[in-house]
């Protein structure tokens, strides 16, 4: 058994105990340094928040418990194949690797697979199933949004 075992077999235990209570197959753990910081189950529909997949909740909590928004030298390890917004999340975070354990082959004949929205996503915008628009909004009465906050920061530092 490789020791990313247990911490697969944990995300496991907590997806199947999600199911158990109504809840989707879906488990997470963070952990850094061996050591498991959060953990996370699907909540999609206990809280009818399309956000809450179970690396979400994991990520959210270990940021909380760390006090940080970054994640680095972090790993997740996640029961299923993470979806697009999940991945984007762990990168916003910094973790460094994830590894999951059973993939979107294994959840396609349950409805369980996130390949389709890999494979819009893929796709340039205007060919994506969701209309993207880009409308270049800017209020005269105040400084460019973004020059206005590194200025901001630049003054807190």
């Amino acid at each position: 058994m490789n020791k990313e075992s247990p911490f697969l077999c944990e995300a496991i235990e907590l997806a199947y105990s999600n199911s158990e209570q109504g809840g989707r197959p879906f488990g997470a753990l963070v952990v850094k340094d061996d050591n498991v910081i959060a953990t996370g189950v699907n909540e999609i529909l206990s809280t009818n928040d399309p956000t809450a997949h179970a690396e979400m909740t994991a990520i959210r909590l270990a940021s909380r418990k760390l006090q940080s928004a970054s994640l680095k030298g972090c790993t997740v390890y996640a029961s299923g194949h993470p979806c697009p917004m999940c991945m984007a999340a762990m990168r916003l975070a910094g973790i460094d690797r994830v590894v999951y354990a059973y993939s979107n082959d294994d959840g396609a004949p349950f409805g369980l697979s996130t390949a389709a929205i890999y494979e819009d996503l893929a796709k340039p915008f205007a060919e994506q199933s969701m209309k993207i628009d880009h409308v270049a909004v800017r209020l005269k009465s105040r400084p460019d949004l973004y020059a206005d906050w590194k200025r901001r920061q630049e003054t807190r530092a």
